[in-house]
């Protein structure tokens, strides 16, 4: 193999490449300033958001482009983009911890649509990042991909949570986002609904053929 594509091919670079955002996050919390935590809060939200957006959307992008390449190459990191979604959200939950200090933790604060539904997103990564290694798909075979089915109520709870910020001033940013993603998993739905009708009319057809002979 040619060095450069196995070094664009090694799980460090990919590794590397979902480390890039966090640099500026880095530099803005490292210069200090009251604002340091507040300017950093919402960026690495966004990204644990992107990053969970990009995992979901490859399966039906190699529905949609079966003869791509790309896809495919995607989809053998897939389990790296949401280990990367769950670190940033995980630094986007410490740092409004600590921008908000006890006051995070009040009823009040709780009780808010854009809260709740961000902790509770947050709380669905928890399991389905722990259970990402190879040891934790083989234990749990089949019930691991069970599992990983809660990414779609942690997607839409994040969406709620995105929207919801600022008195749902975050709805234009959150729509851009996800509409991608709710598009190509309509088409994905739509797909499956359609082999499963063809080959049910398949196998009708087949057993007529087979009563007649």
């Amino acid at each position: 193999m040619p060095l450069p594509k196995a070094i664009w091919d090694h799980p460090y670079t990919f590794w590397a490449l979902l480390c890039l955002p966090a640099i500026p996050m880095i530099v803005g919390l490292t210069s200090g300033g009251p604002d340091a935590l507040s300017n950093v809060l919402h960026p690495s939200g966004e990204f644990a958001a992107r990053f969970m957006i990009v995992a979901m959307m490859i399966t039906p992008l190699m529905m949609l482009f079966r003869n791509a390449g790309w896809p495919r190459w995607l989809m053998k990191r897939r389990r790296y983009l949401g280990v990367a979604a769950f670190f940033y959200a995980l630094a986007h939950t410490v740092l409004y911890l600590g921008d908000m200090g006890v006051v995070a933790l009040t009823g009040a604060e709780l009780s808010r649509l854009s809260i709740w539904t961000g902790w509770l997103a947050f709380l669905i990564f928890v399991p389905l990042a722990i259970t990402s290694t190879d040891g934790w798909v083989r234990r749990l075979g089949r019930r691991w991909k069970a599992l990983q089915k809660f990414i779609y109520a942690a997607a839409v709870l994040t969406l709620v949570h995105w929207a919801a910020l600022h008195d749902w001033g975050g709805i234009g940013a959150a729509m851009v986002h996800f509409l991608p993603l709710a598009l190509l998993e309509t088409y994905r739905l739509w797909s499956t609904q359609t082999r499963r009708h063809r080959r049910a009319v398949d196998l009708s057809s087949q057993k007529t053929r087979q009563t007649f002979q």
